[in-house]
């Protein structure tokens, strides 16, 4: 994160600060626990970093490479499989706070984006690239890897549901 960030955000120091704080007067007070908890937290890392590495770089690809202007003209009533297949995929791959992304949709759904692939967008939006890692970690890729292609193909099911409703 740039320096010019990280003054806007004060609290994330704060915070990191506060962690380190009490952790060290929690090594005064059971050492062992401590020692404990920290081995844990490293065994999580160890098993969590290469998996961040791979989805932020993934992330990072899609965010140079892919424009949402450019999107837009292939999101329209129209569009069938592909259109589903692009709305599906920018659900999964998009990132931030869901209001970002409301007045994105509408100026899309102004251009003739369908009632469905919007609800394909925001149903997949539920796929969290960041947090696959963790999902992974307590559940195991196999339950991760079925419930994200469930998810996928009940996107489907809303999309024609959607545009049931809307005709």
């Amino acid at each position: 994160m740039s320096e010019q960030k990280m003054r806007g955000k004060p609290g994330n120091i704060y915070f990191l600060l506060a962690v380190i704080i009490i952790f060290i007067i929690l090594f005064f007070i059971d050492s062992a626990g401590a020692k404990e908890s920290l081995r844990i937290s490293l065994k999580i890392a160890k098993t969590i970093i290469p998996i961040l590495v791979i989805v932020i770089a993934f992330t990072t690809l899609v965010d140079y490479f892919i424009n949402p202007q450019k999107i837009a003209k292939y999101l329209s009533k129209e569009s069938g499989i592909k259109g589903w297949a692009i709305a599906a995929i920018s659900g999964i791959i998009s990132h931030g706070p869901p209001f970002v992304w409301y007045l994105m949709i509408q100026d899309l759904r102004e251009e003739g984006m369908s009632s469905g692939l919007a609800a394909v967008f925001f149903y997949n939006r539920a796929i969290k690239i960041p947090l696959l890692p963790m999902m992974i970690f307590y559940f195991g890729w196999q339950f991760v890897v079925v419930l994200s292609l469930l998810m996928i193909i009940a996107s489907f099911v809303v999309w024609k549901v959607m545009d049931i409703i809307n005709k």
